[in-house]
């Protein structure tokens, strides 16, 4: 005995299902019974009606009912059991024929935003090279101050290297001076 002092749970009792020829008498006798209430609403012209034209409307009936069957192949028990769900969206297969290849294709959010963050990129980037972004204007200061320090720099060199020529310039002159003695 399982703890508790309990017997077995409700999921091993026998089910009863119903055979696909009995729901399909009910939906018959239902229709059936939805046409008559029409006719009567109508005034009873129909009540009398002709009996072809009935049989007629059930055959038709029935055809449909095996197109819908062809057009939606369904599992297992679910062609037993009618779903009557509104958030369910049923996929109809559509033709090749009937495909709209030279419409707007609709773009998910995820695409939309990826073209979104290029174009601010693109839009980013031709601002800064037109100098007028803040990071721009401080990457061209910082520029202005590393050339003014080059120059200044090969300024010095230049002057180095002068000075430089003219001290050797005087030695050899001294040089040349003192061998003539």
């Amino acid at each position: 005995m399982p703890k508790g002092g309990r017997k077995g749970g409700h999921k091993g009792r026998a089910r009863q299902y119903t055979s696909p020829e009995e729901i399909d008498a009910q939906l018959q006798a239902e229709k059936q019974k939805a046409r008559e209430e029409e006719e009567q609403e109508e005034g009873g012209e129909g009540a009398i009606g002709d009996p072809k034209k009935e049989k007629k409307s059930l055959d038709s009936d029935e055809s449909d009912e095996d197109d819908e069957d062809y057009q939606q192949k369904r599992k297992g028990v679910e062609g037993l059991i009618d779903i009557e769900n509104p958030n369910r969206v049923v996929q109809a297969a559509k033709k090749v024929t009937q495909l709209d290849l030279d419409g707007p294709k609709e773009l998910s959010r995820r695409e939309r935003e990826e073209i979104e963050k290029q174009k601010a990129k693109e839009r980013y980037m031709k601002m800064h090279l037109a100098g007028k972004t803040e990071q721009a204007k401080a990457d061209l200061a910082r520029l202005a101050i590393i050339r003014k320090q080059r120059e200044e720099a090969a300024k010095k060199k230049e002057e180095e290297r002068k000075a430089k020529d003219d001290a050797s310039v005087a030695g050899k002159r001294l040089q040349s001076l003192s061998l003539n003695k």
